[in-house]
């Protein structure tokens, strides 16, 4: 081993829920420790669309925690010089009970800073998407994007420059007896350790998990080129989002949605397919995404579930072809009816999981809670 050293907060895991529960320990002034067992975060927190999503998400503690951690996100973006690539979200009403959901999610909390738009109006403002095909659409102000593959290494960096946060990466955690932490290559010593694995979930942080029966959530993702000058002024989503993402799938007219969906679309449904669309700075498109709950994270790529994703994509945005760049698979935690957990299995330890693909949009904000409340 190579020596041991002394740390108030120790962390392991360096995907987003790792750097947010870093960030937040070193912003009350505490010497801070982060142990990862890859060279660099190549887990969920760099798999995904960099999306900070705020509208729609279940309207609880969730929904706050995503407030809370979009100003966290638009402070860390100036403060560390990661580009927001755009913001806000256009989400697509293509069916009439799609209307209906929109309608009634203005109503609610969620939708007071909302604006309904009809298919006229949306062809003025936002000509990439397809209007034609649209009964209304929804924007909401909230959302931002960053590119998460470079984000996440940039937000390392900047902890450990501007707050002297200690990163030990290609280190994984074998044992944990607080205050003492054994990894791979030394002994470490912390007076609080919070463990965030993400999606290893068989690691030291099992024990405290056993209980809530985790598997874990399979996607599927594509890079793509759209023809040259296309351009998107915010993300978009589509009818499918409105039977996921909870803030609008929990309201009673959506079951007239899910329904129709049901006849309409239902290997989509089957595969958990639901657009979200977001652009790069090069230009090229994000697109996804699929959901299948297992015991384990199969890599192997649906060619059928690669075309529904782009078919979906095609019905809403003003794309006249494209090129796929890159494909790849990610997973994320999936547990009970709750979007995130956190174990005390003693009282110098914390397992944290968020367990609803939500990591992005909430971490900040959730280990904010996690510090005050311990």
């Amino acid at each position: 081993m190579s020596g041991s050293f002394d740390a108030d907060v120790l962390v392991v895991g360096a995907g987003i829920v790792g750097l947010a529960h870093a960030w937040a320990a070193a912003r009350a002034g505490l010497k801070v420790t982060v142990v990862e067992r890859d060279a660099q975060c190549v887990g969920a927190s760099v798999r995904n669309f960099g999306f900070i999503t705020v509208t729609g998400q279940r309207s609880d503690i969730t929904w706050d925690r995503a407030r809370r951690s979009r100003e966290r996100w638009a402070d860390l973006a100036q403060r560390a010089g990661i580009p927001v690539l755009h913001r806000g979200l256009w989400l697509l009403a293509q069916r009439p009970e799609a209307r209906d959901v929109l309608e009634a999610f203005k109503h609610t909390a969620m939708g007071a800073a909302c604006e309904l738009h009809t298919a006229r109006d949306m062809a003025k403002q936002a000509s990439y998407l397809r209007a034609d095909r649209a009964c209304a659409g929804l924007y909401s102000p909230h959302e931002l994007r960053v590119e998460s593959r470079t984000a996440l290494p940039r937000l390392a960096a900047w902890l450990a420059q501007e707050h002297g946060v200690h990163f030990l990466f290609n280190e994984s955690v074998l044992d944990l007896a607080a205050p003492l932490v054994r990894t791979s290559r030394r002994q470490l010593r912390a007076d609080r350790v919070v463990v965030c694995t993400g999606d290893a979930l068989t690691g030291v942080g099992a024990p405290a998990l056993a209980e809530f029966g985790l598997q874990l959530t399979r996607l599927q993702m594509l890079r793509v080129a759209p023809e040259a000058g296309f351009r998107l002024g915010a993300a978009v989503m589509s009818d499918l989002s409105l039977v996921r993402y909870r803030g609008y799938a929990d309201l009673p007219v959506a079951e007239a949605l899910r329904q129709r969906l049901n006849r309409e679309m239902p290997r989509e449904l089957l595969h958990g397919v639901h657009l979200i669309a977001v652009q790069s700075a090069d230009g090229s498109l994000v697109v996804g995404d699929s959901h299948h709950v297992d015991s384990a994270a199969h890599p192997f790529i649906s060619a059928e579930i690669d075309a529904l994703i782009l078919n979906e994509m095609r019905q809403v945005l003003n794309i006249a072809q494209c090129r796929v760049l890159e494909r790849w698979t990610g997973t994320y935690p999936t547990g009970p009816d709750q979007d995130a957990i956190v174990a005390a299995p003693n009282a110098s330890t914390r397992v944290v999981v968020v367990c609803s693909g939500t990591g992005a949009s909430t971490a900040f904000a959730l280990a904010d809670d996690v510090f005050q409340s311990w």
